[in-house]
């Protein structure tokens, strides 16, 4: 990077951790520090709540994920408004009512301890494999830009993140994401302009989006029903409502961010302007990944974007063929895409019809190189399953955006990057001392003690994150790893959710049999059936509660077969 982008991004990022210090003075009670005592504005919480969704993540995985796939990953979020209205409309004003401080100890109110207890550790378990993968997104950033060992920038953004968590807890996590939102908008547009601009000057951004389409890179709704199809309007629609019912309803991530709200309308509030906002961000995202692939039609992409593994194999003989073939569907594609828009300004429907087929093949010679480049990778000693997804989009901004603007695009991705993670690390916390330390260990402390404790939890959870990120080199894209992580356990989360508020006679041993058949049958079906993860939701929900309200049915049974006397 030159002088100008570490200005901007070293500038961006201490104006938005001095901010969130400053704001989050003075939390020095339990309530302060872990729920603001409830006295956040709605549109803190709402751009807090999409802050934490707009992980690195988000911008490194998203964007490769529409150049290779196209935009059908946006279906994955068609779910999210009906998910919310659901929430509005029950949990917010149940969560508010009994006056909580996490989801889970709203469950010993309705149920029992071991419910409450189980619910809290499969949370523990499965956001803090999350927050590894969150944080690891910045580790792939600074890997490319500097040269750097990807766990020495993880080392440092985790430090960054922990220290200003610590310090000012909610309320520093909340209104950095405030800040940290606006910035992630302005990166965005700027981003989305510069590659428009960058086009050649004969290729209009209709043009753009025409090339992009009839590459199915704009292929937004994939209607056809398949249950091993990760991304359709069926997985979207039921499968992710399901998904966001959990996040939203069960997830103390999210959940703490909408219990700090000054009231309940408040907190509503904030919540449908996500169910606004989130799919055309998430759309807007995508494209970005789209017209990233039309900029490459005209200047020529490496074969991997993976710098690093593609010097592994690039000085051998098998790559050599390979590489041939590559370069030549690049320069055919180029063809192809001049002509197939010049065939299009004139409306020549023959022309088009026939440079269209040149176009998709010569996309195909490519996709077919690159896919046998990746295996040669693994053969050569490479890491199994090896994907450059994650890579493409850093590779593009560091390589063609003009100075100042990679700097700015590079604090977006920091700036999500500590968002997300600030707040898994900080609900991670609380559900530490809340629902364990404070129900099971000390239940009598002061609450200065209880403070200590929150600050101390915040500590590990931050230092495991750290640690834990390593993972997140494995996953071919690091979005879908993300949610299928949470996909594997908020099943049963939210089942556990609607056994409370649906089935009023269900009590607390049937739930908890309920959630541990239910999270054997996700698991066995990850491991061994050939279910999109999207299902994953709906199939462990529907068994925790099928399954309690079995041992309930049964259970009650019982006393009425017995004879008197």
């Amino acid at each position: 990077m030159r002088p100008i982008d570490w200005i901007v991004l070293v500038g961006t990022l201490v104006s938005i951790v001095g901010y969130g210090l400053y704001r989050g003075r003075g939390s020095n009670t339990v309530g302060r520090y872990l729920l603001a005592d409830r006295t956040m504005p709605w549109y803190a919480m709402a751009l807090a709540i999409m802050a934490t969704q707009a992980s690195a993540v988000t911008f490194i995985s998203t964007t490769g994920q529409s150049y290779i796939d196209g935009m059908r990953f946006v279906q994955a979020y068609f779910g999210l408004p009906i998910a919310m209205v659901i929430i509005c409309a029950t949990v917010v004003p149940a969560f508010r009512r009994a006056n909580v401080y996490t989801a889970y100890e709203f469950l010993e109110k309705r149920f029992d301890s071991k419910t409450r207890t189980l619910a809290s550790v499969v949370f523990l378990f499965q956001r803090g494999l999350s927050a590894g993968l969150t944080i690891y997104a910045p580790g792939i950033v600074l890997s490319i830009i500097l040269g750097w060992p990807e766990r020495v920038t993880t080392v440092i953004m985790g430090a960054t993140v922990v220290m200003y968590t610590v310090i000012g807890g909610i309320k520093a996590v909340t209104w950095s994401d405030v800040q940290q939102m606006c910035v992630i908008v302005l990166g965005l547009v700027v981003a989305l302009v510069t590659v428009v601009l960058l086009l050649p000057n004969s290729v209009s951004f209709g043009d753009a989006m025409y090339l992009a389409g009839a590459a199915g890179r704009l292929n937004a709704v994939t209607t056809n029903f398949d249950w091993n199809d990760r991304f359709n309007i069926w997985s979207g629609l039921i499968g992710s409502t399901f998904l966001f019912l959990s996040y939203f309803g069960c997830d103390q991530s999210q959940v703490q961010r909408y219990l700090t709200g000054k009231s309940i309308t408040a907190s509503r509030i904030s919540l449908l302007f996500n169910a606004v906002a989130k799919i055309p961000m998430q759309f807007f995202i995508l494209f970005i990944g789209a017209m990233v692939f039309v900029f490459y039609l005209f200047t020529p992409p490496p074969v991997l974007f993976q710098r690093a593994e593609l010097r592994r194999v690039e000085g051998s003989a098998a790559f050599r063929p390979l590489e041939a073939q590559y370069n030549s569907a690049v320069e055919r594609r180029k063809a192809a895409a001049l002509a197939l828009a010049e065939a299009r300004r004139a409306g020549d429907a023959e022309a088009r019809n026939q440079q269209i087929g040149e176009y998709r093949a010569a996309q195909a010679g490519i996709d077919d190189a690159r896919a046998r480049t990746a295996n040669l990778v693994e053969r050569s000693g490479g890491p199994k399953g090896f994907s450059d997804t994650n890579y493409i989009f850093l590779s593009f901004v560091t390589h063609y955006l003009p100075a100042g603007v990679v700097g700015l695009v590079i604090a977006v991705v920091f700036a999500a990057t500590m968002s997300a993670s600030s707040g898994e690390i900080n609900s991670l916390a609380t559900v530490s001392v809340i629902d364990i330390y404070k129900r099971h260990v000390r239940p009598e402390a002061s609450d200065l003690h209880y403070l200590w404790a929150s600050r101390a939890a915040t500590l590990f959870w931050g230092i495991y994150a750290v640690a834990f990120a390593g993972w997140g080199k494995k996953p071919d894209s690091l979005i879908v790893a993300v949610n299928v992580v949470g996909s594997l356990f908020y099943g049963t989360l939210l089942g556990c959710f609607v056994l409370a508020f649906v089935f009023r006679r269900v009590r607390g041993t049937a739930t908890f049999i309920g959630m541990l058949a239910g999270e054997a049958v996700v698991l066995a079906t990850y491991y061994f059936g050939h279910v999109s993860y999207l299902w994953f939701n709906v199939i462990g929900c529907v068994v925790v509660v099928v399954t309690a309200l079995a041992v309930t049915a049964a259970t009650s049974a019982i006393p009425a077969t017995r004879q008197p006397g």
